[in-house]
């Protein structure tokens, strides 16, 4: 291990630039010419668009143009698409309604764009925008999913009956009721998972650029994959040909899943800056990201699990209903289904299981991944439904999870999951130990004295990142493949650029993919660029989402330094006059192994560069690309201890401690590592706690800012412990698994365990407000 390479704490590069405000986002670019846009949207969440006037807003100060969806109709402008097909049970494919950039026959949740103004200044665009007169004839609204597929519900898309977008299962129905008949025990929950608004410090944003005389369109746009931003905009949306599209993904201030999706905004000034002739800029304020970005969770679930005499698991059934909102959006169809279902078994060896997922439309902003994407809602799932047992059984929490985890690996679940790798055990007793689980009925008594409810927690989570292979995907239904590319540029003076189609929104890997050069070469990090997010300047690639960059693209990154090697120690074999194989490479010198003999990095660089003397037959040059798709997933898996103190008066909660033990495998930087769980950690408890999108029945978003919508500040979250232990992945070079998401899926259920065993109630709703724990008190009182 270097100083600067794998496994150091080395401090993050970009940090400079983001701390001293020189860092570069959407809203700082300026192009000549630049003119500004503002959407014009519903404040209906269901109507028929009846009329729309834009002559007073055309004849306002500063306005340059004002668009439509009729026009943009006209101009050939394609629908928004869900790029991954499910079909339900019965074979028949998803039902896809219509989704137009710009509304013009009827608008289907409050915030759904209609009309765009192009102005002078914002102010301008604005003020023209509220002058837009719009006639709408409002329709019966639906905003519970339950009740979407009731008789007599408004038809929100006429592709799709009763609202229903697919009937989908997974697993073997007749195996799981048969283990259900034998069962000993059986537990029964019903579970509903908050739906939550991603709230990423930067709002969304898209600058439009077309250049008439090259024909050609420059998009900059918050987002996660840029590549695949631009695949989708020329391929279905028909906006320009890929070969005259560059998207240009610069600093990005957060994503957590929300980012990964092409909106209407960005389709939109890309056709209005050819329309208008002018380059159109849009930036969300916050209230337009609450309604239009996509939301998260959102799931109505139906467990039981079935348990024999001494308590081993033997069947689990699960029967989910996922609210889609109004529109499907670009992966929203794998979130419920692949992203969730395949992960029920949990850490635990389920011999059978049955999963039904029914997706449904909403008069709501549409639902889509959000950080962890299916695994929270699936482990949020399981470990409830292990807690409740535990306590039905009066047996440990910790023992019946211990009695049930898988040990033997590999390990093929019922529900597609083969985990490669991993030991449950020795995170559990990591956690237990970490938090004095066995000193914790001398904390109880002593909160008890106080008059305050202490209560402990614990989730056993496992994920699965780096969603692979590409065929495999495919045949499940996914619209693109999900291999990751890679190259490596040295240049002849030895620096070196790594140009990757992974995308960094704050993983900081502008500092981990230069660990991995550094620890290959001996190079010094400030010698090391990392390029991304230019579609004209990286090769296709695939982005960052589902904890990805690690395993997939570091994993590319690897192929491409091996094949960059291999050629360097060509040169320096032929320059040294050795062999090959005695070459290696120390320090920044590749040197012949037992002597004194070595050529400097930069040297042998500029070699291969000049090309006076090199081997016969070689190409000048020093520059290698590389694609890698991964064999297998690669899962993630800890154990997260939360304890709590909740006062029975109020219903506070005051999280005492949390114990995080994780198993990410090889890591390349444990401080960024602790961050990345750090933040999980912070929205995982900010679900449990206090956040929650909530609409009233007409379909009006009632947190719709954060007067409303509660986030988690400082004050609210301890001091967290973090600790790791290690069974490398073997799917992949590195021995990665990812860790980006894990404490927002494993934290909710160890915080919602921890108060209801405080309170001694089970029933217990996220989030869990002071009001909802104090009635649920009071409830169990009675």
């Amino acid at each position: 291990m270097g100083i600067e390479g794998v496994g150091a704490r080395v401090a993050r590069k970009e940090d400079k630039r983001f701390i001293t405000g020189a860092g570069r986002y959407v809203d700082d670019m300026v192009v000549p010419g630049m003119k500004h846009a503002a959407f014009v949207r519903s404040p209906h969440a269901h109507a028929q668009i009846k009329k729309i006037d834009v002559k007073k807003a055309q004849g306002m100060p500063g306005v340059i143009g004002v668009l439509t969806g009729k026009e943009l109709k006209a101009d050939g402008i394609g629908n928004l698409i869900c790029g991954w097909m499910i079909h339900s049970k019965d074979g028949s494919p998803m039902k896809m309604g219509a989704w137009s950039p710009l509304a013009f026959d009827r608008v289907r949740y409050v915030g759904d764009a209609v009309v765009v103004v192009v102005a002078e200044t914002k102010g301008q665009a604005r003020d023209a925008a509220e002058a837009v007169e719009i006639t709408y004839k409002e329709l019966k609204a639906v905003v519970d999913a339950s009740k979407a597929m009731d008789k007599g519900a408004p038809q929100i898309h006429p592709e799709a009956d009763n609202n229903l977008i697919f009937d989908w299962d997974i697993g073997n129905a007749d195996d799981t009721a048969a283990a259900f008949k034998k069962a000993a025990h059986v537990v029964k929950m019903d579970i509903i998972n908050n739906r939550l608004v991603p709230n990423a410090m930067e709002p969304r944003a898209a600058l439009g650029h077309y250049d008439k005389a090259e024909d050609h369109y420059t998009c900059w746009t918050t987002s996660q994959n840029p590549h695949v931003a631009r695949l989708v905009m020329s391929a279905f949306y028909n906006v320009a040909p890929e070969n005259k599209l560059r998207v240009i993904a610069p600093d990005v201030g957060g994503g957590f899943g929300s980012k990964i999706y092409i909106y209407p905004e960005e389709i939109v000034c890309l056709w209005a800056s050819k329309k208008t002739g002018v380059p159109v800029k849009w930036v969300a304020d916050r209230t337009e990201s609450f309604l239009t970005d996509a939301h998260g969770r959102d799931h109505h679930t139906h467990a039981e699990m079935a348990f024999d005499k001494d308590h081993k698991i033997v069947g689990l059934k699960v029967e989910t209903k996922a609210n889609l909102g109004a529109y499907m959006s670009l992966f929203s169809s794998a979130t419920p289904t692949y992203l969730y279902a395949t992960l029920l078994s949990g850490q635990y060896n389920i011999p059978a299981i049955h999963a039904n997922v029914k997706a449904i439309y909403t008069n709501t902003a549409p639902v889509d991944a959000y950080r962890g994407a299916g695994r929270p809602e699936a482990t949020f799932v399981m470990e409830r439904m292990m807690e409740t047992a535990a306590r039905q059984f009066g047996v440990s929490p910790a023992e019946l999870r211990r009695k049930n985890f898988v040990t033997s690996f590999p390990h093929q679940t019922p529900v597609i999951m083969c985990y490669d790798a991993g030991d449950y055990a020795a995170s559990l007793d990591a956690a237990m130990k970490a938090s004095d689980y066995a000193g914790f009925a001398k904390r109880k008594a002593a909160a008890a004295k106080k008059g305050l409810l202490r209560g402990i927690g614990m989730s056993c989570y496992i994920e699965a990142c780096g969603i692979a292979p590409s065929a495999a995907v495919g045949s499940l239904g996914a619209g693109v493949g999900l291999w990751e590319s890679a190259e490596v540029r040295v240049n002849a003076v030895g620096t070196i650029e790594v140009l990757t189609g992974s995308h960094s929104h704050g993983q900081g890997h502008e500092t981990t993919f230069a660990q991995l050069v550094n620890e290959r070469f001996g190079v010094p990090l400030d010698s090391v660029s990392i390029v991304h997010g230019d579609t004209d300047k990286v090769q296709m690639g695939m982005g960052t989402y589902g904890s990805r960059s690690g395993a997939v693209g570091m994993s590319a990154i690897v192929k491409a330094l091996d094949k960059v090697e291999a050629k360097a120690k060509k040169i320096a074999a032929h320059l040294l006059e050795a062999d090959e194989g005695d070459i290696i490479i120390e320090n920044g010198a590749l040197k012949v192994a037992g002597t004194d003999k070595n050529v400097p990095w930069f040297q042998m660089a500029l070699a291969a560069y000049t090309a006076h003397n090199l081997p016969g037959g070689m190409e000048p040059g020093l520059k290698e690309t590389a694609f890698y798709d991964p064999s297998n997933f690669t899962f993630p898996a800890g154990c997260y201890i939360c304890e709590v103190e909740v006062d029975p008066e109020t219903g506070m909660t005051e999280i005492i401690q949390f114990v995080a033990a994780d198993d990410f495998g090889n890591i390349i930087n444990p401080m960024i590592v602790e961050g990345q769980v750090h933040g999980g950690l912070a929205q995982g408890i900010g679900q449990a706690l206090l956040e929650g999108a909530h609409y009233d029945n007409s379909g009006q978003l009632l947190t719709a800012s954060y007067m409303d919508y509660t986030m988690p500040r400082a004050s609210d979250l301890p001091s967290f412990k973090v600790s790791t232990s290690n069974t490398p992945c073997p799917g992949n070079p590195l021995g990665i698994k990812g860790c980006g998401e894990a404490g927002a899926i494993g934290s909710p259920p160890a915080v919602i365990n921890a108060i209801t065993d405080a309170i001694g109630s089970n029933d217990l709703a996220m989030p869990a407000s002071p009001s909802t724990v104090w009635a649920a008190i009071r409830a169990a009182k009675h």
